[in-house]
């Protein structure tokens, strides 16, 4: 992924308004990241407001931008969930189930879509194996890395695609 500017990310929201875009709060470390390279996507939570998330992604046709919501309700820390980008099983609340309000006049009538993603947002570190899960939490597969960082860039444009329908 390109190195990105404030102006880059409040314009490329495409689920919340102009005015929303300008007022969310952008990652508080935006001007140290050095891992670019890593990135399939920018993503961040809001400090003040931990159930909302943010995406942004690079795509052919430019970047899109999405506001997330988690899903509340407390899980069982027995239990592993599978994040539906990289494949990384977290144990208890390392997965959660994000809602996005669809673009256009389908999220103004409040459709919206859902995915289980990685609470932290690090998809692509764990499928790079920069970061490490929990154990368990990556199955050793017979994918290459860069096999592995495909299905994740193929899953994540699927789902920036269904909230873009």
């Amino acid at each position: 992924m390109k190195a990105l500017t404030e102006r880059d990310i409040r314009t490329s929201f495409v689920n919340c308004s102009k005015g929303e875009a300008k007022r969310l709060p952008l990652p508080k470390d935006l001007a140290d990241l050095g891992h670019w390279d890593d990135l399939d996507f920018l993503g961040w939570f809001d400090l003040s407001a931990p159930d909302r998330r943010y995406l942004v992604v690079e795509r052919a046709d430019g970047l899109v931008g999405l506001s997330l919501r988690s899903a509340s309700g407390s899980r069982s820390f027995l239990r592993r969930s599978l994040c539906s980008l990289c494949l990384t099983a977290h144990p208890g609340s390392g997965v959660v189930l994000m809602t996005a309000p669809k673009a256009g006049p389908a999220g103004r009538e409040g459709n919206s879509v859902g995915i289980y993603l990685c609470a932290d947002l690090d998809c692509s570190l764990y499928a790079r194996g920069r970061k490490k899960a929990a154990p368990g939490g990556r199955m050793e597969e017979s994918l290459t890395v860069e096999q592995q960082i495909e299905r994740l860039r193929g899953n994540l444009d699927a789902f920036v695609e269904r909230v873009l329908q």
